[in-house]
């Protein structure tokens, strides 16, 4: 898995997205509380589901695979 340029402001970026993707299809609603790291693999999950991404075969799934995930799918955003 080789590290994005900007990895971490994708991620920011792929959080921001995913949120705005995930209550906007009605199918959950963040709360302040929610930590970045329940959302990271609440949207990674959201998004394989509606097969908007790949997923990660899940022995190789972890918090780091589904950031660098996101981060494709964000740097590829408009």
């Amino acid at each position: 898995m080789k590290k994005l340029k900007n990895e971490k402001a994708l991620v920011k970026k792929a959080i921001l997205e995913g949120v705005k993707y995930g209550e906007g299809r009605g199918v959950v609603e963040f709360e302040p509380t929610d930590s970045a790291h329940e959302k990271i693999e609440y949207i990674y999950r959201l998004l394989v589901h509606d097969k908007v991404i790949q997923p990660i075969p899940e022995d190789q799934v972890s918090q780091k695979s589904m950031m660098h995930k996101l981060a494709i799918w964000a740097s590829k955003m408009k």
